[in-house]
Order: C-alpha cells, then structure tokens, then sequence
C-alpha cells in the first residue's frame, strides 16, 4: 500500500464516508488540530516524567485518536462503525486533575508558561487543546458533534494546565506567577 494517494493534490481530501471537502474545512481543521495535540501528548509522555502521569498520557492519547476518527467522519454518509466517547473519559481526568491539585499550593496568580522543558509541553499542549476545542465548538454550529468531545476537550485543557503545574511542583521548579505591574501616571 503507498502511503500517498495524490487524490488531495487539489487541495480536496476525503472524509469517512467518502464525502470531499477542502483541507481548509472546519472538519479537517478539527480532526487536524486533535492530533496536533496528541502529538505533543507523545512528547509530553517522551520525557522524563512519573510512569504513573504517562499511563494518563497514553489514555489521553487513545482518546484523541477516538474523537479524531469521529471528527473525521461524514455524519451524514459514514457507515462505518467507530469507536465512541462515553463520559468516563472526561471523568478520569476530572479525578486526575483533582488528585494533582491536592499537593500543590493555593493558584493566586495567572502562571506564565516555562521554567522547564516539559512544563513548556504542557502550555503548549493546552494552548493546543483550547484551539482544537474552537474548531470543534465552531464545528458543532453546523454539524453533528458529540457532546461528549466537546466535554472532554475543556476538561483535557484543565488537567494540561494542572500537569504544568505538578510536574513544575514535582521538579522543584518555582512557577512563574504574572504579577501585573502598575501603571504610574
């Protein structure tokens, strides 16, 4: 089987159900960003981290590629059968974020992303998640959306942000708060 097709030359690509769209389409946009961000997932879980924040990491990522396949699909003429979402997934991150935020301190400031690499990935792979979730939400205007992605994505932007935060905590790395200075007339 070749990899390339030269079907999507013209700038159209196929969904799941056979129906072409342009590659600017909100759906590709959509399906697109997801695994943008399970890539940087697979960094994330790349680097040297807790083995217990990387079987997380993997979950999250066999999630992404559910909703991927969904986004991916023709509402409409797809008859193929597709793994669905159930509301465990964004429940499992609910109970993560809440077991990560038990050891951290109090958030009184905006945290500006940095102060390591992988704390980096982590803003990066939120930053990421937020744009999935306005494609897919601007999707949902449209087309059929399960609620349940929509759901997930806004729960998969708060465990990235609280990750940042305990793998910071976890490497002894002091966060960077944003302390707004004031302005002299």
């Amino acid at each position: 089987m070749k990899i390339y097709t030269k079907t999507g030359d013209k700038g159209y690509t196929s969904l799941i159900g056979g129906t072409r769209v342009p590659k600017h389409h909100v759906r590709i946009e959509s399906y697109g960003t997801i695994d943008e961000l399970n890539s940087w997932i697979g960094l994330i879980r790349d680097q040297q981290i807790d083995t217990a924040h990387k079987e997380i990491l993997k979950q999250i990522q066999e999630t992404l590629f559910v909703i991927g396949s969904q986004l991916a699909a023709d509402p409409e003429r797809s008859k193929m059968s597709l793994p669905e979402l159930d509301a465990g997934e964004a429940e499992l991150l609910e109970k993560a974020i809440d077991n990560m935020n038990e050891g951290l301190p109090d958030l009184t400031h905006f945290i500006l992303p940095g102060g390591s690499t992988v704390v980096s990935y982590c803003h990066l792979a939120r930053c990421v998640c937020r744009r999935a979730e306005r494609a897919v939400t601007h999707l949902a205007e449209n087309s059929t959306v399960n609620d349940l992605t929509i759901i997930y994505l806004n729960r998969l932007s708060d465990y990235l942000f609280v990750l940042g935060r305990k793998l910071a905590n976890e490497l002894n790395v002091a966060e960077n708060q944003w302390i707004p200075e004031r302005k002299k007339n």
